[in-house]
Parts: structure tokens; C-alpha cells; sequence
């Protein structure tokens, strides 16, 4: 449109010069041509400016809009061919004012080209396309204008609304992270520090009774409970440091680390075994042989805690879509409930938890006095 402006100035000009060589106003159309060219220079200046905050137009400084209009209307009174470069400065009145105004800016600017016409060809004989013909021209270019301007506020508007909604799921989002976090903090601090000052101080209660009738076996339990101290230490200082499991430590497999498990979590009381069915095709991620772990520690610390059993087996089965790990006691057993988790306390549904977050599943197979078996199975990835 700028373009368009400055060639229809200059053609006036040159039709101007060209027909009318020698004319007494010819110093003053040429004085008026360069004005009106400056004043449209200056229009990103002094004209109208897109706000920064709410991306429309602010309206154009009144002085500098009326020296544009008025500088056109005189060179359109000394020269009609300048009438041409009103369709431009249709624009530039809708782009600077409201929709009334505006509509009504070029109305005028409308009548001045038809006048400016009428009078260039009234020798010629009257004409009914120079009234009809600019008027249906600025209501084409008006409504076209308003049409553009419409939808450009539209999709301004669904703009901002993508804006505010990514913002809001952003938030969303991190809320859910930080909660995601603080209940993965939980489960990892009542997988280990918890479990482990759990069995230290069962066996610790244990030598206390033990002390005066067997004081070999009450030092044995001291022995295992100061092991279990180093233990738990030793996965504080690694939960600070990248709350991985300390048996995951330094490369170890899953199946190492169960076999650690098992060995250190043997007493006088309890025997643990652990058993590993097939091989795995590819490395397990290192989510799912933390999550692995840290469910044998917990159902472990539980069957100490409150199967009063004697033996325990830790089963460890790659399958070709997923790795299943079961853990089985023969202690006292007790009635699943439909409840989420199964039971009441916190290791069961820490335990489910986990899976879910793998896509995994936890059953749980147990009847009084027959023992438990929990099968914790996790999809392998494809």
C-alpha cells in the first residue's frame, strides 16, 4: 500500500508537469506533491503505532493525520489527477481511527475524488461512472479493510487464549510434577530409612529380652542391627546424593542387587533366598530396576515386621513382554481387602503406586495362615 501511494503521487505529478507545463500553480503542486510525501514518511512517527501490551493500534496524533488529508484536498482542488492516491489514504484513516470515523474520513475523501473527477471531465459531457465508480470502489476497499481487521482481532484473541492456556497448563503441569515428587520422595524415604530404623528396632528390642538369658544371640541381633545401620547409611547418603538405590550402585544388575538383598536381610529368624528364571534380552531402565528393588525392600521389611515368618524367597522371572519379581513368605498370611493397596499402612500402596507409574501391575495372593505371595510384573519396553 505504501508502494502503491508513492507510485500514484509520482504519476500525478508527472501527468500534472506534463499536461500542464508552464502553469502558474505548478510551483505549488510540486511544494504540495513533496509535502504530502514527507507527511507520509513520518506517518510510522507521527502517525499511528501498534501497542506493545495489546497489539492494537493506538490512535494517530490528530495534527499529523488532518496535515495529511488537507495537504491531499489541496493538491486534489489545483490538480484533480491527485485523486488517485486516495485509495491509499483510505487505509491510512481506517488504520488511524475508530470504525465511525473512519467510514466517515472516507466518505469525504470519497466526494473530494468525485468532485476532483467531475470537474476534470465535465467538458468532455457527463459521466454516471465518475459518481458511481469511486463511491463503489471505497466500499469494496472498506469493507475489505474491516473484513481483515476483524479477523486479524480474532485470531489476536484466540492467540492470547493459546497464550493464557499454555501458561495455565505450564502450571498445571509443574504442580503435578511437584506433587509427583514429593509422593515419589515419600515412598523412596519409607522404602529405606524407614524400613531399615523399622527392623533395627525390632531387633534391637530383641537383644533387650535376649540380653541376660542368651547373650550370644542378643549380640548377634546387635551385630545385624548395627549391619543394618551401615546399610541404611550408606542409602541416606546415596538418596541425598541422586536417590538411587546404593545396591544399583557402580553398574550393578537387578539381579545382584536381589541376591545382595536377600543375604544381608537373612537371620537366625528369617532365610531368604533369591531366584532368577531366564535372562534378559536387553538392560532394564533404570526406573523399573529401582522401583524392582526398592519393592523387595519394602515387602521384605513388612514380612520381618508382620509375618512372623521364617523363610522368604525372592523370585526374579524375564518373560519376553515383561519381567515379573515375586516375593513369597510362609508366615501368617492375612485377608487381601478391596481397598486401594489392599491393606492399611503405607508399604502396599507405595508398592502399587510405583508399578502404576511404570504401567505395571501389583497382585497380591495371601490367606491366613498360608503366607503371602506379591507378584509385582512391569512391561518390558518394545
Amino acid at each position: 500500500m505504501h508502494v502503491a501511494f508513492f507510485v500514484l503521487l509520482c504519476s500525478s505529478l508527472t501527468r500534472y508537469l506534463m499536461v500542464h507545463p508552464g502553469a502558474p500553480s505548478t510551483p505549488w503542486v510540486v511544494v504540495l506533491a513533496v509535502v504530502l510525501a514527507l507527511l507520509y514518511i513520518l506517518g510510522p512517527v507521527l502517525g499511528p503505532r501498534r501497542s506493545a501490551a495489546s497489539g492494537t493500534l493506538t490512535a494517530a496524533p490528530a495534527f499529523w493525520l488532518t496535515a495529511v488529508i488537507g495537504t491531499w484536498i489541496t493538491l486534489v482542488v489545483l490538480a484533480p489527477s491527485f485523486g488517485w492516491c486516495a485509495v491509499p489514504l483510505f487505509y491510512t484513516g481506517l488504520r488511524s481511527l475508530r470504525t465511525k470515523p473512519a467510514v466517515i474520513l472516507v466518505a469525504l475523501l470519497t466526494a473530494a475524488v468525485v468532485g476532483a473527477q467531475v470537474k476534470l471531465r465535465l467538458r468532455y459531457g457527463f459521466d454516471p461512472n465518475l459518481l458511481f465508480a469511486p463511491p463503489a470502489g471505497a466500499a469494496v476497499a472498506t469493507a475489505m479493510f474491516l473484513y481483515s481487521q476483524r479477523q486479524a482481532d480474532r485470531l489476536r484473541t484466540v492467540i492470547t487464549d493459546l497464550v493464557r492456556t499454555r501458561r495455565e497448563l505450564a502450571a498445571t503441569e509443574r504442580r503435578e510434577g511437584t506433587l509427583a515428587e514429593r509422593q515419589r520422595l515419600s515412598m523412596e524415604i519409607h522404602d529405606t530409612v524407614a524400613q531399615g530404623l523399622s527392623s533395627q528396632q525390632m531387633l534391637l528390642q530383641a537383644a533387650d529380652r535376649l540380653w541376660d538369658s542368651d547373650p550370644v544371640l542378643a549380640r548377634r541381633h546387635v551385630r545385624t542391627a548395627a549391619s543394618i545401620a551401615e546399610h541404611n547409611l550408606t542409602e541416606a547418603r546415596r538418596f541425598v546424593r541422586d536417590l538411587a538405590p546404593a545396591d544399583l550402585a557402580d553398574g550393578t544388575g537387578l539381579d545382584e542387587a536381589l541376591r545382595t538383598l536377600a543375604d544381608r536381610e537373612t537371620s537366625d529368624s528369617l532365610h531368604v533366598r533369591f531366584h532368577q528364571d531366564g535372562t534378559p534380552t536387553t538392560p532394564l531402565p533404570e526406573r523399573v530396576q529401582s522401583a524392582l528393588l526398592r519393592i523387595a525392600q519394602g515387602a521384605l521389611a513388612n514380612i520381618r515386621e508382620h509375618a512372623d515368618a521364617t523363610a522368604a524367597a525372592l523370585t526374579l522371572t524375564y518373560l519376553d513382554d515383561q519381567v515379573v519379581l515375586d516375593i513369597a513368605d510362609d508366615g501368617r498370611g492375612f485377608t487381601p481387602t478391596d481397598r486401594p493397596g489392599g491393606v492399611r499402612g503405607h508399604g502396599l500402596p507405595a508398592m502399587r503406586a510405583r508399578l502404576q507409574q511404570l504401567g505395571g501391575t501389583l497382585a497380591i495372593e495371601s490367606t491366613p495362615g498360608e503366607g503371602t505371595v506379591l507378584s509385582a510384573a512391569v512391561p518390558l519396553p518394545t
